[in-house]
């Protein structure tokens, strides 16, 4: 039988952001395992109600860091601060983690789970299943109070995961690939709350390999590989640092006579397609012309019926900036 809750609604905390500040430092952090550098000086900040995305191939070293900020771990050397101060053991009650490798107990109801995982981490009786009330409906999964936790499916024991993650509304949530096995209606539903506890004034990192989701819900991101920060950035301006000033342009007519004397050596049509009517074709500025230039050259041979810059997509970025690494590591 699902539990019965008192009908009061519980509002999610709310925080009033007057003005943004760095609520979590971490500066040249270095942490070696048994002759095997996993962290080496990397310095990363973390701006208030804003969602970093710690970024890295497998191994690069983002779980290390993960584990240091939620003292888990030490780190050999480094400083490591939050809301301005040194981090200090009590401020674990003001971090929320959920890790990749879920830690659900299998043979526990999961509402006896959720209420106990809730007075762990500082809540009472009465706080605990009033705000599990309101979570456990927002999720619609009253129903599964009273089942075991292996009764139920992993999309929804993540559901039941993330709640015990959030329910103390904690300032800072840590997740590591939030997403994983979920389909994609779950998917969106995940987002839509972790981008509302951003609005709500929460500041979260986020960790994944889903670069789609990275542009769609991160302000920043760091991308650590082989131990080392590599890049780091708004996510815009990292977007915008590696344009290759690559444009799609959609037209009719005829570009036959535009190839050689008109371009010359300023624009390069990389790819073209002229197979239906309204036609395709991708060029490339060189020598540092303007994009009017090339708009004025194009409107006296064709008609211009869309024109748009290509900016590399964060998965372009991820897989360049790591294999030049790689390459420069290897020379």
């Amino acid at each position: 039988m699902p539990v019965t809750f008192a009908e009061e609604k519980t509002p999610i905390a709310k925080f009033t952001t007057l003005f943004i500040m760095e609520i979590f430092q971490a500066n040249n952090i270095v942490k070696e395992y048994a002759g095997h550098m996993a962290l080496s000086s990397v310095s990363i900040t973390v701006k208030e109600a804003s969602i970093f995305g710690l970024l890295g191939p497998n191994g690069a070293g983002k779980t290390t860091l993960i584990r240091i900020i939620n003292q888990i771990t030490a780190p050999d050397s480094g400083e490591l601060f939050f809301e301005g101060r040194p981090l200090k053991a009590e401020d674990i009650y003001q971090i929320g983690y959920l890790p990749e490798e879920r830690g659900l107990y299998k043979k526990m109801k999961v509402g006896e789970q959720a209420l106990y995982l809730a007075q762990l981490k500082g809540m009472s009786k009465k706080d605990a299943l009033k705000s599990l009330k309101y979570w456990f409906e927002k999720f619609e999964i009253q129903a599964w109070w009273g089942k075991k936790v292996e009764e139920l499916s992993k999309g929804m024991a993540q559901k039941v995961q993330f709640i015990t993650t959030v329910i103390h509304q904690p300032k800072l949530l840590i997740f590591d690939e939030p997403f994983s096995g979920f389909d994609p209606i779950n998917t969106n539903l995940m987002k839509n709350e972790i981008l509302e506890l951003k609005k709500q004034g929460t500041t979260i990192i986020f960790s994944t390999h889903n670069m789609a989701s990275v542009e769609e819900i991160c302000d920043h991101i760091a991308l650590i590989n082989q131990s080392k920060k590599v890049l780091d950035g708004q996510i815009d301006q990292v977007r915008e640092k590696f344009k290759t000033n690559t444009f799609e342009v959609t037209y009719r007519g005829e570009i036959s006579g535009l190839h050689q004397h008109q371009l010359g050596n300023h624009f390069n049509i990389l790819e073209h397609d002229e197979s239906s009517q309204l036609k395709e074709m991708k060029i490339k500025l060189l020598n540092v012309q303007s994009n009017n230039e090339l708009i004025k050259i194009l409107m006296n041979q064709i008609e211009i019926v869309s024109f748009k810059e290509l900016i590399p997509s964060m998965n372009d970025v991820f897989i360049h900036v790591v294999e030049q690494n790689n390459l420069e590591i290897k020379q």
